[in-house]
């Protein structure tokens, strides 16, 4: 693909429904390669700019790292994707036509955006089994959670996650009990069960052990092709292991773009950022 984006169709009409406030079947066209786009970005807190003129494109099956000093901007990239911040200029669209700065928060995940936080979010007392059957995406009503039964396509799907994160033989292990890696990784799962098309990951390695990390590493690369993973993190060895093409943020802007050597031998980024 040319490094020259071509820039989102707008015709929001026929991919939103805002009666329903719904995304259609089939809404998401990356035809031209690139399912997130995000152009002339601004956000600003109190006087102080998180983002400034942030332009990143994010190609469809895609792995990508994005690192960078504290308060570089990447939690508030992360926020302006999901809809839980507001820019205050620019354009952010998934796919060729679905504006998300129409959209709000549950929207914008129904449409198939994901985001895991760097604290585990799992329900301690819940099985593994459990915690993916409650976060499939199914009607979530009081009596269908209480007494809906799951066919067996769910059956197959929560299976094959259980196999995906590595969890199959813990699938009646109560969840508080797992390691901290597992609970990383059964919440990859929670966010996989929902058939994500891009997962925005937010330090998936922090805390975990060397053969942690390198099972961290293998899951995330087996996702690449099948999904838009977006990962933040510190550990640049662990960055090195996964990513073919790292985003580097810089006082709110992309500060450059390129392989982890190309990354890691540049000037600015030694500077701002690697040091010596």
């Amino acid at each position: 693909m040319s490094d020259i984006k071509q820039k989102p169709l707008i015709n929001r009409y026929q991919t939103y429904d805002f009666v329903t406030r719904g995304v259609i079947p089939g809404a998401i066209d990356a035809s031209h390669g690139t399912v997130l786009y995000l152009d002339d970005v601004n956000v600003s807190f109190d006087g102080f700019k998180a983002l400034n003129n942030l332009s990143l494109f994010i190609d469809d099956g895609e792995l990508r790292c994005l690192i960078g000093p504290n308060g570089a901007g990447k939690t508030t990239l992360m926020d302006v994707i999901t809809g839980k911040t507001r820019p205050d200029s620019g354009s952010v669209y998934f796919g060729q036509t679905l504006n998300l700065l129409e959209m709000d928060e549950p929207a914008i995940a129904q449409a198939g955006i994901s985001r895991k936080f760097q604290k585990p979010s799992v329900f301690d007392n819940l099985t593994v089994f459990e915690n993916l059957e409650l976060a499939m995406k199914t009607d979530k009503g009081v009596w269908t959670t209480l007494f809906a039964q799951l066919n067996g396509e769910q059956l197959d799907n929560i299976g094959r996650v259980l196999e995906t994160i590595g969890l199959a033989e813990l699938y009646s292990q109560q969840a508080g009990v797992l390691s901290h890696g597992q609970k990383q990784w059964l919440e990859i799962g929670m966010l996989l069960i929902q058939e994500p098309r891009v997962m925005l990951v937010d330090e998936p390695v922090a805390g975990m052990t060397h053969q942690e990390i390198d099972k961290t590493a293998e899951l995330l690369l087996s996702l690449r092709g099948k999904h838009s993973v977006v990962v933040v993190e510190h550990d640049m060895e662990f960055v090195r292991s996964i990513a073919s093409k790292v985003t580097v943020l810089h006082e709110g802007s992309v500060l450059m773009e390129g392989t982890m050597d190309e990354v890691q031998n540049d000037p600015r980024v030694i500077q701002v950022y690697l040091g010596d």
